[in-house]
């Protein structure tokens, strides 16, 4: 939705009694957009009735009869109902003349739908009719081949538009729009004719995107209907033509090694004789230097000798960083116990006491680098080395069974005994003790 020109409006004069049309001559646009009027800058839209109308075709706004509470400016407001995007005009002046009221006179219908009308199965007809006249006429419809009007049609209160819900073949027939006052009547007919084609609709639409810089995009839109649809692609509202990154096939669209300048609001339209459909989403391409405040490497790892030690490194970074690690001043290398897997992990399998230190993880990508620091920390490992053996005793007697362990100088082990598989208390089953644990 581009923005309305600046150049100032010119004024318009009318005779109290009189009725104005309003033009508002909208901006370029592209999908569904819906008007709207804005009185003298107030922060509501202006509310339509019997005797203010504002067409959804042209968002020209209709005043039947103008009264002098009329005087002031008038504002159009256009909305893109897929991005919410609302642009203003710049307003038109309107000055009401109280020197000569105008007389009564009959209906003249300024707004009607078209003489004939194709629509498709299941979808909405929307039909306006406004007059002008002096007093404001009131609006009525009919069929003129005598049947009802059918129970789901809506008519609007305020302003007299009628809409037809999930059209059918029984819908079809002649709609006449009556404006009646006390000055006279008129009428304005159309027909409206039932066409089989199945209303286009998506089968499969577009998710946001927020990727890296260097990455692929793949979006893909699929639309139902008859007959088959054709595809075009926009980019914030402009076509999108291939290129050498840009691959465009049908509703299928592809982007290699996005870059920022791919960033945008992205439009798939499906479309065919009898209409269009609108499938949107934003693509937001994000840059950045590593950073590891999220996900630091782990401060401490404490692994027994003759275990295997693991150390993730996983910075934030777009795109994905180039990652080495570095102990004492020096590139680590894969060897035999040592592996940097692809994701940048760290791998020391069969741990000894030479490889206790602090590592050091750095990320690298155009963007920047920073590092994160870990130590590992070996510790010989905890066996027992008298374990309790079976034993014979006779009830009454005391029976002590032994539990020495071998453990790492800095460890201070702790023991926990078990009788047949469930832990002692020694605080409440009294006639166990522990000696020295």
């Amino acid at each position: 939705l581009q923005n309305f020109s600046r150049k100032p409006r010119n004024k318009v004069s009318v005779r109290e009694g009189q009725a104005v049309v309003l033009l508002c001559g909208p901006p370029p646009h592209h999908g569904e957009i819906k008007y709207s009027w804005v009185f003298n800058g107030q922060r509501g839209f202006l509310q339509q009735d019997a005797r203010r109308f504002i067409s959804q075709k042209t968002g020209n706004l209709y005043i039947a009869k103008v009264e002098p509470s009329d005087a002031g400016n008038y504002t159009c407001a256009v909305r893109n109902m897929m991005t919410n995007a609302t642009v203003f005009s710049s307003p038109t002046p309107v000055v009401v003349r109280r020197d000569v009221v105008m007389g009564e006179y009959e209906p003249k219908i300024e707004v009607q739908f078209p003489d004939t009308l194709h629509v498709s199965k299941g979808s909405s007809v929307k039909l306006e009719c406004f007059a002008l006249g002096n007093p404001v006429p009131s609006i009525s419809w009919r069929r003129t081949d005598g049947n009802p009007l059918p129970g789901k049609i809506k008519i609007n209160p305020s302003n007299g538009a009628l809409e037809i819900p999930y059209f059918r073949p029984e819908d079809a027939g002649v709609y006449e729009c009556v404006a009646e006052n006390s000055r006279g009547r008129n009428a304005a007919r159309g027909q409206l004719i039932f066409q089989n084609v199945e209303h286009l609709h998506w089968a499969q639409t577009l998710k946001d995107a927020h990727m890296a810089i260097d990455a692929n995009l793949q979006w893909e839109c699929k639309a139902i209907g008859k007959p088959r649809s054709t595809y075009r692609w926009l980019k914030n509202g402009q076509l999108l033509t291939a290129t050498g990154r840009v691959h465009v096939e049908n509703g299928r669209l592809t982007i290699s090694k996005i870059s920022l300048s791919d960033s945008g609001m992205y439009q798939c339209v499906a479309e065919n004789e009898h209409g269009s459909i609108y499938a949107s989403a934003e693509l937001k391409v994000v840059a950045s230097p590593p950073d590891f405040n999220q996900r630091p490497v782990k401060k401490s790892t404490v692994i027994q000798r003759g275990g295997e030690v693991v150390l993730e490194c996983r910075p934030n970074a777009s795109p994905r960083a180039t990652i080495s690690w570095w102990r004492a001043g020096e590139p680590l290398r894969d060897s035999e116990r040592q592996t940097i897997l692809e994701d940048g992990t760290l791998r020391i399998t069969n741990i000894s006491k030479s490889d206790e230190g602090r590592y050091i993880c750095v990320a690298r990508n155009h963007f920047g680098a920073s590092s994160s620091t870990g130590a590992v920390v070996v510790k010989e490992s905890t066996k027992i080395i008298v374990p309790p053996l079976s034993s014979d005793a006779t009830v009454g007697q005391s029976l002590v069974l032994p539990c020495e362990v071998s453990s790492d100088s800095s460890l201070s082990p702790i023991f926990k005994w078990f009788f047949n598989g469930k832990a002692i208390d020694f605080s409440r089953q009294e006639h166990f003790e522990m000696i020295g644990g």
